[in-house]
């Protein structure tokens, strides 16, 4: 006798497969009208040996097939540069963690830094393989247009400052910037220094647009001169920082006293040139940047920076995932995560 599937059912009623999970396992978010022709249908197709009241258990079960367990669920990850930072790194080592825990498949979906013409999302994201994504390091606008207009439950972390969040068909979350780059930068200026430049593209990604935003706030709280020439904000090529941010330092007529960096990873750009060009940090230039990943920095805790808990980043991300599967009707929502400003002695002048 063929073993029947919960596709089977699905294609049955023309739904998704994972409308007839939820029902399977007791999960919010579907009707009782089509829980009832979920259940129906099972029977109708002999995978229910009778139609239960509620839900199956498992003496309504034929015993050819128990009820499918969770990991009948399969969500993708999503992102783009496979050579990705520690930082991306350890989220997706904890989102790993998370769905294991909730005993559901993770896939990991590859795309490429930026598309070409005639190119498509790989079929994993639109045959129905995925019941959901979270989008990771993804910054290219046609890419993200595309995850966007997936008929597949969605969690972005981050996004372009060129797609409006009131078009987003999936929660988004934000790593906040404003405020606490505004903190920093202010601290910079009460222990007295007012050359301050900005080192960031933020074009790449809406976070960084915030960050320079926060460094705009307290420039201007202060009524101090932003000095154009001391910022490096236009389009940096992925792959050239370090000649990007080199050049642009080598072409500065006078070295302001403090740089506000969009990353760690920028940060320490600007802290190698400095160093090879015999300038004291924090003595001569304080420097500070954003993430507080210990990958580019030798000395523990020495870059004042604002400290992501990775970890927990990672645990919320699965949790909104499931619960916007869960819950596929609520309206998208906008999530900004606050994270400590640790100062370190990158900023630690007299």
């Amino acid at each position: 006798m063929k073993k029947i599937t919960m596709q089977e059912i699905a294609d049955a009623l023309n739904i998704s497969r994972v409308t007839v999970w939820k029902v399977f396992n007791n999960y919010p978010g579907v009707s009782d009208a089509l829980s009832d022709q979920i259940l129906s249908k099972a029977q109708e197709l002999g995978y229910l040996k009778q139609k239960p009241s509620l839900l199956p258990n498992a003496a309504a079960v034929d015993s050819h097939e128990n009820i499918p367990a969770e990991t009948e669920m399969t969500v993708s990850v999503v992102v783009s540069r496979p050579e990705s930072s520690m930082f991306w790194m350890n989220i997706i080592h904890q989102i790993a963690k998370e769905l294991v825990n909730s005993n559901i498949n993770l896939m990991y979906t590859y795309l490429p830094s930026k598309t070409t013409n005639g190119y498509r999302l790989p079929s994993v994201l639109t045959n129905g393989t995925v019941q959901g994504i979270i989008v990771l390091n993804v910054y290219d606008h046609d890419l993200l247009t595309m995850l966007n207009e997936l008929k597949i439950q969605k969690v972005f972390l981050d996004m372009v400052s060129s797609i409006p969040e009131d078009t987003l068909s999936g929660d988004l979350f934000l790593l906040e910037g404003k405020s606490s780059v505004s903190k920093i930068t202010e601290a910079i200026i009460q222990k007295g220094r007012t050359e301050i430049g900005f080192i960031g593209d933020i074009e790449y990604a809406k976070t960084n647009l915030e960050r320079y935003e926060g460094y705009l706030s307290a420039m201007n709280r202060y009524n101090l001169t932003i000095n154009k020439d001391y910022s490096l904000v236009h389009s940096i090529g992925i792959y050239t920082y370090a000649e990007e941010i080199n050049e642009f330092l080598s072409k500065l007529k006078h070295m302001p006293q403090a740089f506000v960096c969009a990353s760690d990873y920028v940060a320490h750009f600007v802290i190698k040139y400095l160093s090879a060009n015999n300038y004291r940090v924090p003595e001569d230039v304080a420097i500070s940047g954003y993430d507080g990943t210990t990958e580019y920095i030798d000395q523990i805790d020495y870059l004042t920076t604002v400290q992501v808990q990775t970890r927990e980043l990672g645990i919320r991300l699965v949790k909104q995932l499931l619960h916007r599967i869960a819950n596929p009707d609520f309206p998208p929502e906008v999530t900004y995560i606050y994270s400590k400003i640790r100062y370190g002695e990158s900023t630690n002048f007299e």
